[in-house]
């Protein structure tokens, strides 16, 4: 599922190729237009631009060395490139740290009765819904959490209807959750269940900010009984569990700079700490590329960012923590 989506990219690695001593403006300028970056004078454009070049140099760097083997997947100037690594960060750690105990009785240790396919997808299969950029609010939880219940929805009712996050943005502050400055899993789940349902995303549209909360039994689509939580860091586990039940809410090490910049490719960093996770993704599927194992993983970054939305991250080596926490809903 590798797509190169970026024009500015190759734009760039080419011009690079034959002189990177030239000017970098036309690019800047096909790459703001490219990701609508509009800037509020001149200043800060020449402090953007500044960033922007240095992540430019990053990108033609690792792809590079990636041409000659050396990492398994590509970077990209997406539209994150004139972020610092600290300001994206900021703009987008919205996960926040689960405690197990609190869930022990809702642990959930699959059958690993007979052969796993090789091969997983739940997009192929339509249980997943489209890819959404989930801008400067942090409610990657939302994200996630919505996905995980949408694809269990698809296989109760036969319908895939898209599940409004803003509706967890706005209403499960009471259970826990912190809009847009971050939240649980967990507590999303939690949220549907005493709430007895959530809105459709088409009834209650994704505003990319906090509001009031607005549910209205007249725009439910969804609702949930329950959640199980699986073992920490079992990569069995969870391939199980995608392969038999469905897509899972799961928390990674989103922080690294090869990650905001993620192109295509099996992302494998081996400085992505495992033992932190700030970002909340959806695992939808599986498999292996020329021996090498991967997670295919719906992200809320928009389709500019990777592979359409999606990472396929390394397999089977704990990559950036994403099997530390694992949680599917009960419909």
């Amino acid at each position: 599922m590798l797509h190169f989506w970026s024009i500015s990219v190759f734009a760039l690695e080419a011009f690079c190729h034959l002189s990177c001593a030239l000017s970098l403006n036309g690019t800047w300028d096909m790459w703001k237009a490219e990701h609508s970056k509009v800037y509020p004078n001149q200043a800060e454009e020449a402090h953007r631009k500044l960033i922007w070049e240095k992540t430019a140099q990053e990108v033609l760097r690792h792809n590079q060395d990636a041409s000659q083997g050396l990492h398994s997947f590509m970077l990209g100037l997406n539209h994150l490139a004139d972020l610092t690594t600290d300001e994206a960060n900021k703009m987008l750690s919205c996960l926040k740290p689960e405690d197990p105990s609190l869930h022990r009785n809702m642990t959930f240790t699959p059958l690993m009765v007979g052969p796993l396919p090789e091969k997983v997808d739940w997009v192929e299969r339509g249980l997943v819904s489209a890819v959404q950029n989930q801008g400067t609010c942090g409610s990657c939880w939302a994200f996630s959490s919505a996905g995980a219940l949408e694809a269990q929805m698809k296989h109760r009712t036969g319908q895939l209807t898209p599940l409004s996050q803003q509706n967890l943005v706005d209403c499960s502050v009471a259970y826990g959750n912190h809009g847009c400055r971050g939240g649980y899993l967990s507590k999303s789940f939690i949220y549907v269940i005493q709430n007895k349902g959530i809105d459709s995303a088409g009834f209650y549209p994704y505003e990319q900010r906090e509001g009031k909360c607005r549910y209205s039994i007249r725009g439910r689509a969804g609702y949930c009984m329950g959640f199980r939580i699986l073992p920490a860091r079992n990569e069995k586990a969870l391939q199980q569990t995608v392969a038999n039940i469905g897509p899972v809410s799961v928390g990674i090490n989103a922080m690294l700079p090869s990650f905001h910049h993620y192109r295509g490719g099996i992302y494998s960093d081996s400085q992505c700490n495992p033992k932190i996770t700030n970002h909340a993704v959806l695992v939808v599927g599986y498999g292996t590329e020329n021996g090498q194992d991967y997670w295919l993983v719906k992200n809320s970054w928009g389709t500019a960012w990777g592979e359409k939305g999606y990472v396929r991250m390394a397999r089977n080596k704990n990559q950036c923590g994403i099997s530390n926490f694992g949680i599917f809903p009960k419909v």
